[in-house]
């Protein structure tokens, strides 16, 4: 058997991606040596499943009845 939703999945893994810190090396080329800045600095999109939801619509689903 497939994946239920796919087209869910595939978005969930892309904001989960969105999620992670940049890495020690990145930080380090851009502000240098001797500054001390978080890797999360960098990073664009903060998003946690915690905190702030993503707000992913649920697919949509036929009628089957015409009351």
């Amino acid at each position: 058997m497939g994946i239920k939703n796919p087209g869910k999945k595939a978005t969930l893994a892309k904001k989960g991606r969105q999620t992670k810190w940049a890495p020690v090396w990145a930080v380090l080329n851009k502000y240098g040596m001797g500054k001390k800045v978080h890797p999360s600095a960098m990073t664009r999109y903060r998003r946690s499943w915690r905190r702030t939801k993503l707000h992913i619509k649920p697919r949509k689903q036929r009628k089957y009845h015409f009351g």
